[in-house]
């Protein structure tokens, strides 16, 4: 009798809209979730600390702050942590604009990833060199690779920065600033020292832009809705 019982009992069912992930956050076996605002949270923190990683490279470069092993060793977490940013940037807002913004992140997370190595070999590799040496290097494949690069970052920040501002809802005055800023950064070989720190503090100011703007726009992910509306209200 017990065994018809359990057999007859209805099974709960979940409905259509609990089977979309894309709204909800995901859980694993031991029932804790992480929310997608969380998520974002942390790419904020990234976004932030890529900033002021980029702040350090360009006070650096001009001699407000000694070269030491420290800042040499910090100095290729600006990309690192710049991914984050992006990523969350992509993954909240990128894909609303199709394919080209799938495109876009791509390329752009592909040359941020081989920037940071970049960034390696300068400071890392190119500090501890003579002169004579880095200019035989440059004058190789290695030169051509850096080159390459450096043209994929150009391409990839300003091809990002148009998604976004087709995806809507992103500010575009730092948008503005992230494409601009990488002009100069791509074609660091060729632009006056100035120019370039100008470059470096312009991006810092851009990805901290949108790192407080991605953690304000997704505070309230994790409430119900009437306690988004009545806050929003306020």
């Amino acid at each position: 009798m017990t065994m018809l019982t359990n057999v007859a009992e209805p099974q709960s069912v979940r409905p259509f809209s609990s089977l979309d992930g894309a709204d909800k956050p995901y859980s694993h076996s031991s029932g804790k979730t992480v929310s997608s605002a969380s998520l974002y949270r942390l790419a904020s923190i990234a976004g932030v600390g890529s900033s002021l990683v980029l702040l350090v490279n360009a006070a650096k470069r001009a001699t407000l702050i000694p070269i030491n092993d420290l800042t040499q060793l910090v100095a290729p977490l600006a990309e690192v942590m710049a991914l984050g940013l992006v990523l969350g940037l992509f993954m909240a807002f990128g894909r609303r604009a199709g394919l080209f913004g799938a495109i876009a992140f791509v390329i752009n997370f592909i040359a941020l990833a081989c920037l940071e190595g970049v960034e390696v070999v300068i400071n890392l590799v190119f500090a501890k060199l003579p002169p004579e040496t880095i200019m035989e290097l440059r004058a190789g494949p290695l030169g051509l690779m850096l080159t390459a690069i450096s043209m994929l970052f150009l391409v990839g920040s300003i091809a990002f920065a148009i998604s976004m501002v087709k995806a809507r809802g992103v500010p575009c005055i730092p948008l503005a600033l992230y494409a601009v800023s990488s002009v100069p950064i791509a074609f660091r070989a060729f632009v006056p020292e100035l120019v370039l720190d100008l470059g470096l503090v312009t991006l810092a100011a851009a990805i901290a832009w949108l790192a407080g703007w991605l953690w304000v726009d997704t505070r309230f992910d994790d409430l119900p809705p009437k306690v988004v509306i009545a806050a929003t209200a306020r």
